[in-house]
């Protein structure tokens, strides 16, 4: 990877958990904990094999999975170590993604000493029985407890996820869910709408009509995308900026790292199925964790699916990633960009885009262009009709 102006976000992915979420559609699994420590050293490897001629600044790492929080706190050091010794990395967000039930004392100061400054907790509800229908391990008491032993540790910067859509959810634990959240007061908030798709089992069973892992109680819909708008109205009312479709924050404390991604900026992955991005080029590792490591081990390359990104695709990323930010994107600038070359498909996005303004869909101020606030509950759909 070349060098690059703008600093490097690096992601380092940990596949492992304790048990697999009915509605998980990743590539990550339930291994012996002996797997662990090769599949760390072999992160450490790729780190150094990666390292650029003359140094490039990184100034954020994201550990996420998975579940990161299972490894052991000295294989966490050892990575941060290992890219301080390759990067250059004096001010960086360096995020770790935990589930609440990993959460403990020891474990909590270790990070941070190692160099963790912010904690990513995957709450996902404040309903034991939405939890355990899930899969999840921890139950509502435990989000609480975890949130204190973190910062008695002495973390600053905690993010809290919950999901609008879970199995048994009503307009009661929903509430119930961002009244625990509020009292927390977590620096960021992330909420994502449950997604149905073949990749998941709760997903699978859904599409077949079927009852497991409570698909037969998914909330319709509208009753989610009623949750994600009340979760709006709260978590502003209550001081959080809403920054991002899925992302809120307290001043001062939007996420960094997804920064990167919504602006395509450059970042670098590394582990199995990590994923990267320079500006020009986008490639992912393979999946499988012992392959993974077993190329580490014997100096192959680790890459896959590597795609030059073409200027046509750029355009729609603009649009696609832009339009996630609630700021929106400026037309002008990506019409500079973009624009001589891409003349024609251009006007045809302008065309679409006085379609989307006529029906409220999309709002225009100058050359700013957003989607409307009312209608990012249906953000998808809006862009499946934007970019054809």
């Amino acid at each position: 990877m070349a060098l690059s102006p703008i600093p490097l976000g690096i992601y380092i992915q940990v596949p492992f958990c304790q048990t697999k979420c009915t509605y998980c559609n990743f590539h990550t699994g339930v291994v012996s904990r002996d797997r662990f420590e090769p599949y760390a050293d072999a992160i450490c490897r790729e780190i150094v094999a990666s390292a650029p001629p003359h140094g490039q600044a990184v100034d954020t790492v994201y550990f996420g999975g998975g579940t990161p929080s299972l490894l052991d706190p000295s294989s966490l050091r050892q990575f941060l170590d290992t890219l301080r010794r390759v990067y250059k990395s004096d001010s960086v967000e360096a995020t770790l993604e935990a589930d609440p039930e990993t959460i403990v004392p020891d474990k909590a100061s270790a990070w941070l000493a190692a160099g963790f400054n912010r904690i990513s907790l995957g709450a996902q509800s404040f309903s034991d029985l939405e939890l355990r229908s899930t899969g999840r391990m921890h139950r509502s008491a435990d989000i609480g407890r975890a949130v204190q032993v973190a910062r008695e540790a002495g973390f600053r910067n905690i993010s809290m996820d919950l999901i609008a859509g879970l199995p048994h959810q009503t307009r009661e634990t929903w509430d119930a869910s961002l009244d625990g959240l509020l009292r927390i007061r977590p620096e960021h908030v992330s909420i994502y709408m449950l997604e149905i798709d073949e990749g998941s089992r709760l997903g699978r069973e859904a599409l077949a009509r079927g009852t497991r892992y409570g698909a037969g109680d998914i909330p319709s819909d509208d009753a989610i995308a009623d949750f994600y708008e009340s979760a709006c109205t709260r978590l502003t009312a209550d001081g959080y900026e809403h920054y991002e479709i899925s992302n809120w924050a307290l001043p001062g404390f939007r996420s960094r790292h997804n920064l990167k991604y919504w602006r395509r900026e450059p970042y670098i992955g590394f582990g199995a199925g990590a994923h990267s991005f320079d500006g020009n080029t986008r490639w992912a590792n393979i999946h499988d964790p012992a392959r993974y490591a077993a190329l580490v081990e014997q100096g192959i390359s680790t890459r896959e699916q590597i795609e030059t990104v073409a200027p046509y695709q750029a355009l729609e990323e603009e649009f696609f990633l832009g339009l996630r930010q609630l700021e929106g994107i400026d037309l002008a600038r990506i019409e500079r960009e973009y624009g001589a070359e891409l003349r024609e498909q251009f006007e045809a996005l302008s065309g679409r885009i006085a379609g989307l303004h006529s029906q409220g869909l999309v709002e225009l101020e100058g050359s700013r262009l957003r989607l409307a606030p009312t209608r990012l509950a249906i953000s998808g759909e809006v862009f499946v009709e934007l970019l054809g």
